[in-house]
Parts: C-alpha cells; sequence; structure tokens
C-alpha cells in the first residue's frame, strides 16, 4: 500500500520565490535539497549548531582519545581517534 503523501509549507522571502519559481520541478527540487541537507546534519547537535550540557559532557569524555585536525590535503576539519594515528618508530 502507497504511503500518503503530505503537503508542507513554508514562507521565502521574495528574492528567494523569484529564484526558485524558474525551476521547472520546484517540489522535486526542493525535496532533494531536503534530503541532503539532512544527510549532512551534524549527528551530535542535530543541526543545532550548540551542544546541550549533557553532549557536551560526551563530547568532553569523547575528546580525550579523539581530536578535531584539519586535513592537508582538503583543508576540510575532521575528527581523528589518538589510537589509530600511525606514530613514526
Amino acid at each position: 500500500m502507497k504511503k500518503k503523501e503530505a503537503i508542507i509549507t513554508f514562507k521565502v522571502n521574495e528574492d528567494l520565490r523569484e529564484v526558485i519559481s524558474n525551476i521547472p520541478n520546484r517540489s522535486e527540487f526542493i525535496r532533494a535539497a531536503i534530503m541532503t541537507a539532512l544527510e549532512n546534519v551534524c549527528p551530535l547537535c542535530n543541526g543545532a549548531g550548540i551542544l546541550s550540557p549533557k553532549q557536551r559532557e560526551h563530547w568532553e569524555g569523547f575528546t580525550q582519545n579523539h581530536a578535531v585536525r584539519r586535513c592537508e590535503d582538503c583543508h576540510e576539519l575532521f575528527i581523528e581517534c589518538a589510537n589509530s594515528v600511525v606514530k613514526p618508530e
């Protein structure tokens, strides 16, 4: 049995309305944009950009063996486990 689709509306400013009004299949474009954004949400803060006090406690424990580093190749930040770092002999 096919699930029923729901309609969700949201407000946009005039500039955004003008830009998206020329997209041939706006609904599909918006669905794809939302799915892409959801795939890239921080798993810890869930996209809020702020940790709760309890999340912060967990983060502090996590950082005992992990560090945020910048990739030398692409210059993006990533989390590195201190236990997996290959140390020179």
